[in-house]
Order: structure tokens, then C-alpha cells, then sequence
């Protein structure tokens, strides 16, 4: 492969596959006015002296201010914040009115509630293609101890639903499924009533055990992402644990590959089952996903974006 037939939006996809922290920058304007970005394109540099970066799009609105900038901020938010990381990564016209936040010693704004921040001098610029490099040199920081929230493959995960998912996998009585989808269509199995394709939990890893059934099932090649529903059926007695996952092309060997939007409830084998597709038709559609906790009647959405973007 050379460098002129690299595909822009795959080589995204693939930069996807490694898990991330979420950050939101800021700084103040040249009218002393705070502004704010989510980015997780934000590493460690160096100890001695200490030093970070970030990268920011060029076409990023908030290019001018970040390059012109003396210091700035970097919040690492923390495991309940996926809804500041959503506010800063629209065009809300006032984002900071929707953040508790307290003025750093130079002036930049510390979130509350963040699992670390950092304030930092600008130490240099880089340019970097379609980015620039903002390399900080850190003047103060504190890590609050709370766990940071991650982000990979178009999807933000933590651990307290990584870590509740494997503790329910290991005690039995889970059945695994998986809302299985490429280009937009879920594969389904049946023909007159339709499920979700699944399996029974067990001891391990849950994500490996889903993996390696889908693809024996399908013949084709899956990547799970993460958590999209979490409940409990009361009649079968059963815990049900269910990933969007991402299936290669190719035609699978059992199932079929459906467009969400066309389908109906009574064309499902369980209520959960519809619900579940229907939730994922809507939220296709606008380009914003949740995870649903509860039971097969009632439960709650608690929305993530389905990615995160540099405003």
C-alpha cells in the first residue's frame, strides 16, 4: 500500500482501535472569554522537565485561539462525565454553563469532578500535516484518584461497566448477544421471528467468548465494540449483556444482514429484542448511542456520543 491510496476514513477507523482517555482543552480568548474542545489525541511527554501534548485539527474553530494561546488546560474527565465530553464536542453556544469550573493560577478553566488536570505554559508548536502539536510544559496538576473515561472504536467504555460486565459473565445464568452491524444493517437470525444472535456467558472474558461465536457462526471476521444494553429478564431469569460488534464483508453463513429502520416489533422474538433494534434504528439516524440498564419492561438510556471531535 502506498501513502496516495491510504483511505482517509479507514485509516480513521484503524487509529480507532486503540483505546483512549477523553480530555477537554482550554484556554481563554484574546477577549478573556474561556474556551473549550473535547480531544483524545492527548499524551504524556516527558517527566524531566514536564511536558504533554495535544493535537488540534486545522480546520478546528478554535485553531486561531489554541495557536495564539500562553498556557492552557487539559481535563481528563472522568468515568460519569461522557456528558461534558458531548457538550464540548458540539457547537453549544455557552458549554461552560453546563460545567462546575474554577480559574487555574494562569487563568485556564479546571473542571470539577475530573479524574486529572493539568495547566500548562505553551512550550512549542508543531506542525503535523492537517494537525498542529500543542506541546505543553506543565505548571500545575492534581490527580483526583477517580477513573478516567475511555474511548475507542466510535464508542466511550469505563471501567465500572467493563468491570460489571466480566463479574455478571462469571457468575452464570448470562446469555451474551450482540447487535452485529456493517454499513448500517444488524444481522439477524430467523426467518418468520427474528433475534439477535447470542450465546450463553461464561467463565473469561466476555468480549472473546461473543467474538469467537459470532465468527463461528458467521464466518466472518468481528470486532466487538462495547456495552449497548444491560438487563435482566425476570421470566427466563436470565441476565442479558448486549455489545455492538462489527462484522467484515462477505456473505454470513447463518443470518441475515437487515436494515434496523424497516422492521417492525411483531417481526421479533421478544419485546427486548425489538426494543433493542428500534433504539438502534433511532440512534443511527442521529448519529448519537446510549446504553440501556434496567429490565425487559423498564430501564433507562444513559446516552454517549458516537464520537468524539475536536470543536
Amino acid at each position: 500500500m502506498t501513502p496516495e491510496s491510504i483511505d482517509p476514513r479507514a485509516l480513521r477507523d484503524a487509529f480507532g482501535a486503540f483505546p483512549t482517555g477523553v480530555t477537554v482543552v482550554t484556554t481563554r480568548d484574546c477577549d478573556d472569554r474561556p474556551i473549550g474542545f473535547t480531544a483524545n489525541s492527548f499524551t504524556s511527554v516527558s517527566l524531566d522537565p514536564p511536558l504533554l501534548l495535544v493535537c488540534l485539527a486545522k480546520t478546528s474553530r478554535n485553531y486561531a485561539t489554541m495557536t495564539g494561546a500562553k498556557h492552557f488546560a487539559i481535563n481528563v474527565l472522568s468515568e460519569r462525565q461522557k456528558d461534558v465530553s458531548n457538550t464540548f464536542a458540539r457547537p453549544v453556544e455557552d458549554r461552560f454553563a453546563a460545567v462546575e469550573w474554577s480559574e487555574g493560577k494562569a487563568g485556564s478553566p479546571i473542571f470539577a469532578n475530573v479524574a486529572a488536570w493539568f495547566e500548562c505554559a505553551m512550550e512549542k508548536m508543531v506542525e503535523a500535516g492537517d494537525h498542529v502539536i500543542l506541546m505543553g510544559r506543565i505548571t500545575a496538576f492534581e490527580n483526583t484518584g477517580r477513573n478516567g473515561l475511555g474511548y475507542a472504536r466510535g464508542g466511550y467504555f469505563t471501567p465500572i461497566l467493563t468491570s460489571r460486565a466480566v463479574s455478571a459473565a462469571a457468575e452464570g445464568n448470562i446469555e451474551l448477544g450482540a447487535v452485529l452491524e456493517r454499513d448500517g444493517d444488524v444481522l439477524l437470525l430467523g426467518d418468520d421471528m427474528l433475534s439477535l444472535p447470542g450465546c450463553d456467558g461464561k467463565e473469561g472474558s466476555p468480549t472473546e467468548i461473543l467474538r469467537d461465536y459470532l465468527e463461528d457462526l458467521t464466518g466472518l471476521k468481528v470486532t466487538i465494540g462495547f456495552l449497548y444494553s444491560v438487563y435482566e429478564d425476570k421470566s427466563e431469569g436470565k441476565q442479558h449483556i448486549v455489545y455492538r460488534a462489527f462484522a467484515s464483508e462477505g456473505a454470513p453463513a447463518a443470518g441475515r444482514f437487515l436494515k434496523p429502520k424497516t422492521l417492525t416489533a411483531e417481526q421479533f422474538k421478544t419485546s427486548s429484542t425489538a426494543d433493542i433494534i428500534a433504539r438502534f434504528a433511532l440512534e443511527s439516524s442521529i448519529g448519537n448511542f446510549g446504553v440501556y440498564f434496567g429490565d425487559e419492561t423498564v430501564g433507562t438510556v444513559r446516552p454517549v456520543a458516537a464520537k468524539v471531535a475536536q470543536a
